[in-house]
């Protein structure tokens, strides 16, 4: 049961509800972080303006999942382990052996299992990567804005790993536990 009441979108504060009808609006249904989150609609469209950024990016979409459920695994984040594995399957047609594999930062394609284990090593090091890593992820073929956004899909999936470990918002995705550690 989540720790952080979760509103209806009915009762969501007023600067949140158009927020809010429009993650409705695109994925055809309002997932329970989103409305935790509208108890404060800065948080909300803050989350939703970088979110909706990245994916104007250079990243594709199944590389942004990847680092979703990578970034998910190590922080124990239950919540986002599920709606990433559903979004894995269902909108980024990720194989299941990729998505398992991406948890632990591993890919069957050379170029996102460089970029993941850059992903790791910026959440393992809190951002401090050395030259060597770096050297490594531009050599797998990624320039300076897709490095960058590397670094912020795992800081935006660090955000709502840690608003879930901290609500235990309740899952509305078919559930995935996190590997024990």
């Amino acid at each position: 049961m989540s720790r952080i009441s979760i509103p209806t979108v009915e009762q969501s504060l007023d600067a949140s509800k158009p927020l809010l009808a429009a993650v409705q609006q695109q994925l055809g249904v309002v997932p329970n972080l989103m409305k935790l989150v509208g108890h404060s609609p800065a948080a909300l469209e803050g989350y939703l303006a970088l979110n909706g950024a990245l994916g104007k990016g250079k990243l594709n979409v199944g590389l942004r999942e990847r680092i979703a459920l990578a970034t998910a695994e190590y922080n124990g984040c239950d919540y986002c382990l599920s709606a990433h594995s559903y979004l894995g399957l269902n909108v980024a047609r990720l194989p299941q052996a990729e998505i398992d594999a991406a948890r632990d930062a591993h890919s069957s394609d050379a170029q996102n299992a460089a970029a993941l284990r850059f992903a790791r090593h910026v959440l393992e090091q809190r951002g401090t990567v050395n030259d060597t890593e770096l050297a490594a992820v531009r050599a797998a073929g990624f320039d300076e804005a897709a490095v960058l956004e590397i670094v912020a899909g795992v800081a935006l999936n660090v955000l709502t790993n840690y608003i879930n470990n901290v609500a235990h918002t309740d899952i509305d995705f078919p559930v995935v536990r996190a590997t024990a550690r």
